[in-house]
């Protein structure tokens, strides 16, 4: 079973933020960190998973709304650690760089369901490649369209459709976008693992996220392997793995 950082270490430190990726940059045997894009008014890309500030930060309102500078000025409180902000796609893949091309995997999530942010496929591409971090980096989003659109920008991206139910993303990424990644709640393993052989399949959870605190329930991974899962994002990966 192969373990992703949802949002980064997101259980201990708050989701998507440069402590939660130094958190989870420093597990062994972690296979890739999962994260969500947006856009700001003036156009840059900023890791932030709602459309809106109102629940991380102190702030309301649309990410869409506020400017670069502005998402910058609000706070995302860590209690005995420094107080994070809203980071750029940029600040990220500066601290992650030597980490993947060492071979450490990045999920991006095009948040773009909601607000269909215009030019998101061509500007995030673009970034990549100047990294030149291609082939460590996966495509994610619930948006079907939006995918077949990047898949036609960048061919041999690695792709994985999101939704509930893992025979909603066979059925979507059957349609055009030609995901070979399904990315399906956990409890939506509607299909045998007979069907889902050929598909990397990676669950999402919808677990406890900082400040909360744990249930202490450790999942059992050779279930979810025996039902077709071959890879979990967790917002507590530090447990099932070496620091």
């Amino acid at each position: 079973m192969k373990i992703w950082a949802h949002r980064g270490c997101s259980q201990r430190y708050p989701e998507n933020t440069m402590l939660a990726f130094e958190k989870a940059a420093e597990l062994k045997g972690l296979t890739g960190i999962e994260l969500d894009i947006q856009l700001t008014k003036d156009g840059e890309i900023v890791v932030i998973h709602d459309e809106r500030v109102d629940r991380t930060t102190e702030g309301a309102g649309y990410v869409k709304d506020f400017t670069l500078s502005e998402l910058k000025r609000l706070h995302i409180y860590a209690d005995e650690n420094p107080a994070q902000s809203i980071p750029t796609i940029n600040e990220v893949l500066d601290l992650l760089q030597d980490r993947m091309k060492g071979g450490l995997k990045l999920n991006i999530e095009l948040k773009n369901s909601v607000n269909p942010y215009e030019g998101m496929e061509e500007k995030i591409v673009e970034l990549i490649g100047r990294y030149g971090l291609q082939e460590n980096i996966v495509y994610s989003s619930f948006y079907a369209l939006s995918l077949e659109k990047l898949r036609e920008i960048e061919p041999q991206a690695e792709i994985g459709i999101l939704d509930t139910k893992v025979s909603d993303c066979l059925y979507k990424g059957k349609g055009g976008c030609g995901a070979k990644a399904l990315h399906p709640c956990w409890q939506g393993i509607d299909l045998s693992p007979e069907k889902l052989q050929g598909y990397t399949v990676r669950a999402w959870f919808s677990g406890h996220l900082y400040p909360e605190k744990p249930t202490g329930t450790k999942l059992d991974l050779d279930v979810l392997e025996k039902r077709g899962i071959t890879d979990v994002f967790l917002n507590e990966p530090e447990r099932y793995l070496l620091v």
